[in-house]
């Protein structure tokens, strides 16, 4: 089992740790709603030192991450940050990764689980070509804050204008004292913020500078547990619940992650060209339900006595305060409105497909 660099920071905070990717990772300091609440209302921070750090360099970088990413990486520009799907010859999902481009490489995070896998992977497809992949992820930490005060509690801390940088921006910055911070305004909770990756020595005395910084703005610090509720409200997938090798990005909802543009080749581009082509056979919906029982992966979704799919992902949101999920139905029974029931070990659970995300920052609004 690895363990964060900030292990004995979340040992000082009194939190409770649990497995995950093969890490020992804080799943909570307090109660998971209330983490999640001061993330909607104030910050919370997040260490992320579990997630895979990768860099590729050389004459063909832009070649080799065009041939295994779904998404478009060549017409990038320095300082752009993009989402993409690693993807076997079948059109499932390997991984979902973030990539950064920056002025001499691309910087890439991969998830935490499948980091040795996805190295493999993208060196096995850069065969012939001038390009070097350097797995990052032991040297560099990696940190997030998050949440509407976000930008005010780290702008005293680096000398880079945060207000200049837009959404899916990175730059290179002085930062916590730091030279050459990679910050980029990034996340997975659906608010607004910033990741930051620096030498793995320093993560400890960071981690306490930010803490400091935000306790006066209602800054916490927040467990996977919380981040999981986060990103389940914004609609965001989490490997091996959402997506996995048995799913592709079209039936995922991450349509616009996969760009069929000529003269890319990726891995995976026919079968999925002709799922963009005839449509889905299935479709991740999102739902709400009544009652106190929480939605768990694995719950069976019907529409009256027809199953259609299980639950992919669920939980109690603090946001909307009602129970949320996701899961794979047929496309057409995907129809916001459609009514569902969900099997909670032998009693059936009412249901309704809404759109998704379930909370978005930028319309202000909950589902």
């Amino acid at each position: 089992m690895n363990e964060s660099p900030l292990a004995a920071t979340h040992a000082r905070l009194g939190a409770r740790m649990t497995a995950f990717g093969g890490w020992r990772m804080p799943v909570q300091y307090g109660p998971i709603l209330e983490e999640a609440s001061a993330v909607r209302s104030a910050a919370g921070l997040f260490d992320l030192c579990h997630m895979g750090r990768l860099r590729i360099r050389g004459g063909d970088a832009l070649l080799l991450a065009d041939r295994v990413l779904t998404n478009d990486v060549a017409p990038m520009k320095p300082g752009e940050a993009r989402y993409a799907l690693l993807c076997n010859p079948d059109g499932g999902v390997i991984d979902d990764v973030l990539v950064y481009r920056e002025p001499d490489s691309l910087f890439v995070v991969v998830n935490a689980g499948n980091r040795e896998r996805d190295v493999e992977w993208i060196r096995r497809h850069a065969s012939g070509l001038d390009a070097k992949l350097e797995d990052l992820s032991e040297a560099l930490a990696m940190v997030a804050i998050q949440g509407p005060m976000s930008a005010r509690i780290l702008s005293p801390l680096t000398d880079l204008d945060l207000a200049g940088l837009r959404y899916y921006r990175c730059a290179r910055a002085r930062a916590l004292d730091l030279p050459d911070v990679l910050l980029a305004r990034t996340g997975y909770t659906g608010e607004d913020g910033f990741e930051l990756f620096l030498p793995v020595g320093e993560a400890e005395r960071a981690f306490a500078a930010l803490l400091q910084a935000g306790a006066p703005h209602g800054l916490k610090p927040i467990g996977l547990g919380a981040r999981d509720t986060l990103r389940l409200e914004a609609g965001m997938p989490l490997y091996g619940h959402e997506i996995d090798e048995t799913t592709n990005p079209i039936e995922a909802g991450l349509a616009f992650a996969v760009r069929f543009t000529p003269g890319k080749d990726f891995v995976g581009r026919k079968p999925l060209e002709a799922v963009a082509g005839t449509g889905p056979a299935r479709r991740l919906v999102g739902f709400r339900s009544e009652g106190p029982r929480i939605p768990r992966q694995g719950y069976v979704l019907y529409e009256e006595d027809e199953r259609l799919g299980a639950v992919c992902s669920g939980t109690r949101s603090p946001t909307l305060g009602t129970n949320i999920g996701t899961g794979y139905v047929p496309t057409a029974k995907a129809s916001p409105g459609t009514r569902l029931s969900l099997d909670v070990h032998g009693e059936r659970v009412p249901a309704e497909i809404v759109p998704l995300p379930f909370y978005s920052r930028t319309r202000k609004t909950t589902r």
